[in-house]
């Protein structure tokens, strides 16, 4: 019988993204690993789940995984999926990943990958999603692979918190100028969004989403958004509690 770690793999860029080949690879030097993941891109899904119409999943052999399936539902519809149907006990780790782009700051909100991280949080198990700084489909994950395999073993070696999984995001850097990892907070930052409004070849009106991403505290230096900027991956323990729980006991004029 295989004593190795369970390790569950997913992502929203979709089964056949090269973050998650790059992922699945790295995680079978760690343990038995199962893959489930979107038959295609789920960016920005956040914790979205399937509830008005049927989830179908298909057996796959793309990285040869013990177990693989893509899934028509959403990242945490994967989790879900994989946790409660098709797998005889609780993962060990759910990595999910890597994605192209940044997750860090206020994008942790929107993010299919890392909302697939939280739902294994909330399903008991040790989950890190993994980002990496570069949108570009043939963006390079080898230049942090030893860093990754770092944050894998000591993931599975030390037992994390119940509720609790990681954010880690990985600046878009050769492997040589890397500073190292750094354990920091979510920064105060946000979106400064508009909708352009175009017109499409009939004529009718449709609208776009732009935006620029402003840093609120840019020279705090324990955040996430200072890390990235000078050179560290930044690893955020995240939780579904959105409570603000420093101004409770400001609010119980409502009580009266």
């Amino acid at each position: 019988m295989d004593n190795r770690p369970l390790i569950l793999v997913t992502n929203d860029d979709g089964i056949y993204a090269p973050g998650i080949t790059f992922l699945a690879k790295i995680a079978s030097r760690f343990g038995r690993i199962v893959v489930v993941a979107p038959d295609k891109p789920q960016s920005g899904m956040g914790h979205a789940i399937t509830i008005n119409s049927t989830i179908r999943i298909q057996k796959t052999d793309y990285h040869h995984a013990e177990m693989e399936y893509s899934c028509s539902g959403t990242p945490v519809d994967c989790v879900k999926m994989a946790v409660n149907n098709l797998l005889q006990k609780s993962p060990d780790l759910i990595l999910s990943g890597i994605n192209h782009g940044s997750n860090s700051s206020i994008n942790v909100i929107y993010s299919g990958t890392m909302s697939a991280a939280i739902e294994g949080a909330l399903e008991g198990a040790p989950s890190i999603g993994f980002s990496l700084c570069d949108y570009a489909m043939e963006a390079d994950f080898t230049q942090a692979e030893k860093y990754i395999c770092g944050i894998i073993e000591e993931a599975l070696k030390n037992k994390m918190p119940k509720g609790v999984c990681l954010n880690v995001n990985i600046p878009k850097l050769k492997a040589d100028d890397f500073k190292g990892v750094k354990v920091v907070r979510q920064a105060r930052a946000n979106w400064v969004e508009k909708f352009e409004e175009r017109k499409d070849p009939y004529g009718r009106n449709y609208y776009w989403l732009t935006g620029e991403f402003v840093n609120f505290e840019p020279e705090s230096t324990d955040t996430d958004e200072w890390a990235l900027k000078n050179g560290y991956i930044s690893v955020v323990p995240t939780q579904a509690d959105l409570t603000a729980h420093n101004i409770l006991k400001d609010l119980n004029y409502f009580e009266k």
